[in-house]
């Protein structure tokens, strides 16, 4: 029988320790913690727990409550740009340097982490991280020439 990912790094302990010590780093974060607009970090550590469990080989329970993941599509809603993805990474990579996986496996996650990051940014925006709230989806630029006066 070959083992899964999350099974070879530890199972759900590994995958909380990891999400709990990224949270860590998010909560004290003030350009990241907008994002998650719950008071508490408590539900999206246990989203984001039950994915990356999932995602590794692990149980499917984050699919039978939520549905299929989705990721780009459950994201849409918030402004994520580079910077954005950035501060994500850099909490993500203490998490990953805190947990101390054998190298290959440290490897194989950060991989998976950095590629993950960068398919979430959806704006070149450099502001506006969190809810996109109203206007999200407005041009900042206008589409067309303004129309010539005519009074010339």
């Amino acid at each position: 029988m070959t083992l899964s990912f999350y099974d070879e790094v530890g199972g759900h302990e590994t995958f909380v320790r990891l999400v709990d010590a990224f949270y860590r780093g998010v909560a004290d974060d003030p350009e990241l913690r907008p994002m998650y607009p719950e008071e508490d970090l408590g539900p999206a550590k246990e989203r984001l727990t039950l994915f990356l469990e999932q995602y590794w080989g692990g149980p499917g329970t984050y699919s039978d409550t939520r549905g299929h993941p989705r990721l780009r599509l459950r994201h849409g809603a918030f402004h994520i740009d580079p910077s954005a993805r950035d501060r994500w990474l850099a909490h993500m990579r203490a998490a990953v340097n805190e947990i101390e996986l054998p190298p290959l496996h440290e490897a194989t996650l950060w991989d998976y982490l950095q590629r993950a990051a960068f398919a979430m940014v959806n704006t070149f925006e450099p502001s506006g991280i969190g809810p996109s709230a109203n206007g999200r989806g407005a041009a900042s630029l206008p589409l067309s020439a303004p129309a010539a006066d005519s009074s010339d």
